[in-house]
């Protein structure tokens, strides 16, 4: 209950995984990436995430105890929300407010767990990004903007807009140690 978890237990056997909030933000990346099948995703956040995971057999339930850990072990069932926000896109919004509820540059930490990040990042009170994400929510529900926030709109038309990429096969191939091309 006071521990952060480090392995996740899969049919009663144990697997270490990476936890640094940054790891997770690599999965969301995955899992953002529009140019991927459900399976590729998955498979990358498998890879991401544990240590060892050519030595899991059984990716359903590996599946469901990645999804309790990136939900910081809450059951969120098959809850699907409209995207309001993008990790990556949005992460120089997202970590001044951060760095506030944490005293300091959380960047400058070598070692994040990601339930710890996810403590400060639901800290996060009014702000830019909160402002930003605001506008989003009322765009998608289809509510009407207030004059400033149609101004807003207007003159940062790439803040509200949402991303989509192909970031998530490079993010792999670091993982991989492989070259990375520019262009992709």
């Amino acid at each position: 209950m006071y521990d952060l978890p480090k392995s996740l237990i899969i049919n009663e056997k144990e697997y270490d995984i990476r936890t640094d909030y940054r790891v997770v933000l690599d999965i969301f990346s995955a899992f953002n990436d529009n140019m991927l099948s459900e399976t590729e995703k998955w498979l990358i956040a498998l890879e991401i995430l544990f240590i060892d995971y050519e030595t899991i057999n059984d990716y359903e339930s590996a599946m469901k105890q990645v999804s309790w850990f990136l939900n910081c072990g809450m059951n969120m069932g098959n809850r699907k929300d409209e995207k309001v926000f993008d990790w990556n896109k949005d992460f120089q919004f997202i970590v001044a407010p951060i760095n506030k509820a944490f005293g300091k540059d959380i960047r400058a930490e070598e070692y994040m767990h990601w339930w710890t990040f996810m403590g400060y990042f639901l800290e996060i009170g009014e702000c830019s990004f909160s402002n930003i994400v605001s506008i989003r929510n009322k765009i998608k529900k289809g509510k009407k903007l207030e004059k400033y926030e149609q101004d807003f709109v207007n003159e940062n038309q790439d803040l509200i807009n949402m991303p989509s990429d192909n970031e998530a096969l490079n993010i792999l191939k670091k993982l991989r140690g492989e070259e990375v091309n520019s262009g992709e």
